[in-house]
């Protein structure tokens, strides 16, 4: 218990292959029964705990609880060693010298925002300890750096950019009656390196299929006050507008807008605060029904009887064991970033790892990272693993990562692209809806 790529029709295949449910061989290695030390550092409090980080623990934390439940390692149990980076870089980065100095760790998992994971990344390269992200997921963290020691498993902000647009461009003639290149689209983000990177990738995906972006506006995700972006906004009469915050910015931007009177026909959020539908319905109720979002899918959205063998069975165990746990009735995505992102750790890092070793230095766990190859359909978020190597432009970035577009409705949400996984998409928003162009 804590306490403190290929093709998208791919994924969702079925075939043969190891998933990420199967089982390693069962011949013990390790030598002693100490229990193996994994670093954990989210932000369990301030602004970033509400707009996703908590979820993220509680999933690792159930990926923790189901691992060592069977058994861990060949019996020797994971030990986590938490931290709450509290939302602020200058407190991530001293509690990342204090696992690696004090507690002595070989691996921290973990890290929610982008803003902590860009500094935090070079000190753990410098270091030679893995940094295992599972959540931050701005290009930028690891375009061009070359590292060795820095892996992330889930998907990076470019494939946000290319999500959404897509999914409108795929459905501007059908459902809005518009040619693509008449859709107006706005780009409103918080000034960060997830905002920022998100944000560039939505303008170039756009310039790739000549939409026009009529506005793109940065701002601070602590700003008092968003009544100039929606002014904006409305001067400029978009079609679409796209976001990416947090919570406390994605709260004050829809209420400022709904009484600011700013129609469009869909706003489509990207991840982070935007994955708190539950945070989102509470607020909002209605208002926010038929908005969309892209991440990486919640595992109970995709159909598991496509995924590999075994993987159904372990999302049914991770979903029932979570929901019973903290009683929600649709899991944030978080929650399965946290759990997926911890229990390929686990299972297809550090137990390879252990048993060929006897241990798990960082070197020995870099090189079980590198060998990793999942299959598409072969973890509960649908996607398979494999890491870009050294000396590629993304070393590090799991090259079989997918976000999808999902679209809410009375507190849940359902896939609407890929259109070979996603049902028809509501768009654009319906006659009397808060939000609806008139």
């Amino acid at each position: 218990m804590l306490t403190t790529g290929t093709t998208r029709r791919g994924l969702l295949a079925g075939g043969a292959g190891l998933g990420l449910a199967a089982s390693l061989p069962a011949q013990p290695r390790a030598q002693g029964r100490d229990p193996l030390r994994v670093g954990v550092m989210t932000d369990l409090s301030g602004p970033f705990a509400g707009a996703g980080s908590q979820p993220l623990f509680w999933g690792m934390e159930t990926a923790v609880e189901l691992f060592n439940e069977r058994g861990g390692v060949d019996g020797r149990l994971v030990q986590p060693i938490t931290a709450d980076s509290q939302s602020r870089t200058e407190t991530a980065i001293n509690e990342m010298e204090r696992l690696l100095g004090q507690e002595r760790v070989e691996v921290v998992t973990g890290i929610y925002s982008s803003a902590h994971a860009v500094p935090l990344s070079g000190r753990f390269e410098q270091a030679k300890k893995i940094m295992w992200i599972t959540s931050a997921i701005a290009t930028a963290v690891l375009k061009d750096k070359n590292f060795r020691y820095v892996f992330r498993p889930t998907v990076h902000s470019d494939q946000y950019g290319e999500g959404s647009v897509a999914m409108i461009h795929e459905n501007a003639q059908a459902k809005l009656g518009m040619a693509p290149d008449k859709v107006k689209l706005a780009i409103i983000y918080e000034d960060g390196p997830y905002g920022t990177g998100v944000a560039a990738a939505i303008e170039a995906n756009a310039k790739q299929r000549n939409m026009p972006v009529v506005l793109k506006e940065a701002y601070s995700a602590s700003a008092p006050d968003l009544s100039t972006l929606v002014t904006k906004l409305r001067r400029e009469r978009a079609d679409i507008v796209l976001q990416a915050g947090y919570n406390p910015d994605i709260t004050l931007f829809l209420r400022q807008a709904k009484s600011g009177g700013l129609r469009f026909k869909m706003l489509i959020g990207h991840g982070a605060g935007w994955s708190q539908i539950d945070r989102l319905t509470e607020t909002f109720g209605q208002d926010v029904n038929h908005m969309c979002n892209v991440d990486p899918a919640a595992a109970q959205m995709l159909d598991w009887s496509k995924l590999q063998p075994g993987v159904g069975e372990l999302a049914q165990a991770f979903v029932t064991k979570y929901s019973e746990k903290h009683r929600v009735r649709d899991l944030p995505t978080h929650a399965s970033m946290g759990f997926n992102n911890m229990w390929i750790f686990l299972n297809n890092v550090l137990a390879p790892a252990v048993r060929k070793t006897g241990g798990m230095t960082a070197d020995a766990l870099r090189e079980a990272a590198l060998e990793v190859d999942i299959p598409m359909g072969g973890t509960i978020q649908g996607y398979g693993v494999k890491f870009e190597p050294p000396g590629s432009a993304m070393a590090g970035q799991n090259a079989r990562s997918i976000a999808v577009v999902m679209q809410f409705e009375n507190g849940r949400s359902r896939v609407i692209w890929p259109s070979s996984i996603g049902q028809p998409p509501v768009l654009p928003l319906p006659p009397g809806h808060a939000y609806a162009a008139r």
